[in-house]
């Protein structure tokens, strides 16, 4: 009996500032976050991205990936992907970008990736306060 549909497993899932496609169709990543460090709270990221790569799975899927906030209950941005592997040995690299993600407070929020509603992974984003420095004027030059 032949496979018709195999879950697919995820090889990678990177939070990132950015990701742009080569004329080549190669993608590039910039700015891999590990840690959100603010200035302020709360605070709105204009634009985050996600990107997961999926393989070893033959069908048609659903990916869906949720930020929850550090209460743990909280979805504060998610979206939903369809995508499709022919063959096992090939892959499926997604990009997901969310506009406007409030961060209301720090603390730990956490990136969560499933396939066909199945948890494939749970991974935490720490979100910290790092207040500017002041910064002090210049002092006046010495005359004389």
């Amino acid at each position: 009996m032949q496979a018709t549909r195999i879950l697919p497993d995820l090889q990678c899932s990177l939070l990132c500032e950015e990701v742009r496609q080569e004329i080549n169709g190669n993608l590039f990543i910039i700015g891999v976050v590990n840690v959100l460090r603010v200035p302020q709270l709360p605070i709105v990221a204009g634009r985050v991205c996600l990107i997961n790569r999926w393989t070893a799975g033959l069908g048609q899927f659903n990916e869906a990936v949720r930020l929850i906030a550090p209460d743990q209950t909280t979805v504060i941005s998610k979206g939903e992907n369809k995508f499709e592997l022919r063959d096992p040995a090939m892959s499926s690299t997604n990009v997901m970008v969310f506009g406007n993600v409030k961060f209301e407070t720090a603390g730990t929020y956490y990136i969560e990736v499933l396939v066909e509603d199945v948890m494939k992974l749970r991974y935490p984003v720490p979100v910290v306060h790092t207040p500017m420095p002041n910064q002090q004027p210049p002092a006046p030059e010495k005359q004389g």
